[in-house]
């Protein structure tokens, strides 16, 4: 798929990082984020994805840098940022995408290691992203944080809870960002996809009966616009909110 050249040059100028982006919503976003003129890094734990991502915006015309990513790690993490900042001489937009999702299975049945990977990937990843890349976004005078939250981290579910708790706690970090940094022109901001056809949440398993009964079941692409939306908004506007594509509640 080509880069997104329908959206103008909303972003002309500006250096956003995507997290989780050589494949579904991160990718779809690094793409089009792309196309409305931003210079984007690719970042995500394989390689060859991030790789692939980039050349594919570069062959269309844009600016864009592939690094490969663990945000698991503090280092990895620190490492992204610099990088973007120096190849691009800074950093306006942070989209904190990468995540995992474990199967399901009720809590006394559940993996102790599995659960602290969710958190530690989720939550505790989106933590070190934000820690490191705001000191960029306050020498910039200001831009954007977009977590991309999910429904899950609003109401749960039976089965869910390493995720739905790894999502609540970046819905609440989304929130104390915001007001933490409002003074710095910073909006930080949660957009929930959603189901999505990813390899997270393949379109079978999604329509499975009692599943997302009555859902907008979108492709990455279509989550790309709101996600454009927050991030050419005004320095200084809307901050600590959650954004939803969703049809129902949460």
């Amino acid at each position: 798929m080509s880069v997104v050249t329908n959206a103008g040059q909303l972003l002309d100028g500006k250096v956003a990082l995507i997290t989780g982006s050589g494949r579904g919503i991160g990718r779809a976003i690094a793409m089009a984020f792309a196309g409305a003129g931003a210079a984007v890094c690719c970042a995500a734990r394989t390689r060859s994805e991030v790789e692939a991502v980039a050349a594919e915006i570069e062959a269309a015309g844009g600016q864009a840098l592939a690094v490969r990513t663990d945000v698991a790690e503090l280092t990895s993490v620190e490492r992204a940022v610099d990088e973007t900042a120096a190849r691009f001489g800074g950093l306006d937009i942070l989209v904190i995408n990468a995540g995992v999702s474990p199967g399901r299975g009720e809590v006394a049945e559940s993996d102790p290691e599995k659960w602290g990977q969710t958190i530690a990937i989720n939550l505790t990843g989106a933590y070190y992203c934000a820690r490191a890349a705001i000191p960029h976004l306050k020498a910039r005078g200001g831009g954007k944080i977009i977590t991309i939250g999910s429904g899950m981290g609003h109401r749960g579910a039976p089965g869910s809870s390493a995720y739905s708790a790894s999502k609540a706690g970046l819905w609440m970090l989304t929130r104390v960002l915001g007001q933490e940094l409002r003074g710095d022109n910073i909006s930080v901001n949660e957009l929930i996809p959603g189901p999505v056809n990813t390899a997270m949440m393949p379109r079978a398993a999604a329509r499975e009966p009692g599943t997302f009964d009555g859902e907008w079941f979108k492709e990455p692409e279509e989550v790309a616009p709101l996600a454009l939306f927050l991030a050419s908004a005004p320095d200084g506007g809307q901050t600590a909110q959650s954004f939803s594509l969703m049809r129902r509640d949460g």
